[in-house]
């Protein structure tokens, strides 16, 4: 999606308002679609000029706040553009992915989610929780885990190694190949 400036969102703000030309005029003088002219136009009279500037931080909204907007779109029968204004949002884009998300999977989709990978297991701290145990059968289960893990990746290098050799022996066929047509070529 483009980004305008505030200057071009504003004077597109100020000839609609002016009425030297509507939504359609408009939109087809800067190439725009009629929507896009109309969100502007309602945040300019919401919010006044900070309504056509970009945010340069990002908004976080609560569970609370996220739920009770879903609500009042779901129990009313406003536009998601309203509702945005009523509420005090510039962007009407986030309630309807909130309420996508609350359809699709209930309230709880609208929770916030941990951001950054998965922390892996600390193998040591496994390791060593297992061999302080009493049980000689978890040691002894240990022990076979880490043999099959060895295994494995020496089966698994042995793979990518010969495949690795199968696609360089092809290579090196075709480059034959692709000599022997391209010298018969010349002989003729």
């Amino acid at each position: 999606m483009a980004k305008y400036s505030y200057e071009f969102k504003r004077i597109v703000v100020d000839e609609y308002l002016s009425g030297q030309g509507g939504c359609n005029y408009l939109s087809q003088k800067y190439s725009l679609t009629r929507s896009l002219i109309q969100r502007w136009v309602s945040n300019y009279r919401h919010f006044g000029d900070d309504g056509l500037r970009r945010s340069r931080q990002k908004q976080k909204y609560t569970f609370e706040f996220k739920l009770h907007v879903v609500e009042l779109y779901l129990s009313s029968e406003l536009s998601y553009q309203t509702l945005a204004s009523q509420v005090g949002m510039t962007n009407s884009t986030l309630i309807t992915q909130w309420v996508n998300n609350y359809r699709a999977a209930g309230p709880d989709a609208l929770r916030p989610k941990k951001k950054g990978r998965k922390r892996t297991m600390d193998k040591e701290k496994v390791i060593r929780e297992i061999e302080d145990g009493d049980s000689e059968e978890q040691k002894e289960l240990l022990r076979q885990l880490q043999e099959e893990n060895l295994r494995l990746r020496i089966e698994n290098a042995f793979l990518k190694e010969s495949r690795r050799l199968r696609l360089e022996e092809e290579g090196l066929l075709n480059e034959l190949r692709e000599s022997s047509t391209a010298s018969e070529e010349n002989s003729n």
